[in-house]
């Protein structure tokens, strides 16, 4: 069995997720991980799946896509390596109002202390932008990190929080 990563984008509308995961099941893939948000109007999902070749669920996706102007993309990947969490998690959340470069400011910080981002949000709320992202620290550099966090924020006039997660527990 292939592994394949697929992203569909088009102009949001009811039904999207069904008629993907429909064209999706009816070949027989298996949906393993999956995100999918609205953006401005514009819907993004991304999935991971197993099951057959990347030209079968093209060739699967092509008249969806066609019918709906939606753009599919489809490709083959390797199977995921098993890892331990290679950090702590924490939840970093940042408020305040739009500015260039939050998202930049925010996220050089956690790499620069060897921290991974496994998820990122934001959105744009009238003024107000909201930024929460799940990360992965090393262990012990936490309050390090967020002290950088606080000054970055500062400069930015925004506020940050970062606050230990629990882990997913299946």
């Amino acid at each position: 069995m292939d592994e394949l990563a697929i992203t569909v984008i088009g102009r949001d509308r009811p039904g999207i997720v069904a008629d993907v995961a429909e064209a999706l099941a009816d070949l027989g893939a298996n949906l393993t991980d999956s995100t999918m948000t609205r953006l401005r109007g514009h819907f993004a999902m991304t999935l991971v799946c197993t099951g057959p070749d990347a030209g079968e669920v093209e060739a699967a996706l092509a008249p969806l896509a066609v019918r709906t102007r939606l753009l599919a993309t489809v490709r083959a990947v390797g199977p995921e390596e098993a890892t331990t969490p290679a950090g702590e998690p924490y939840v970093l959340s940042v408020h305040g109002a739009d500015r260039l470069g939050i998202v930049a400011a925010v996220t050089r910080v956690v790499a620069d202390a060897g921290g991974n981002i496994t998820d990122l949000t934001t959105r744009l709320a009238g003024p107000l932008y909201v930024l929460v992202a799940e990360v992965e620290l090393p262990p012990g550099t936490a309050e390090q990190t967020e002290q950088r966090l606080n000054a970055a924020a500062a400069g930015l006039g925004v506020d940050v929080v970062l606050r230990r997660a629990e882990s997913d527990v299946l």
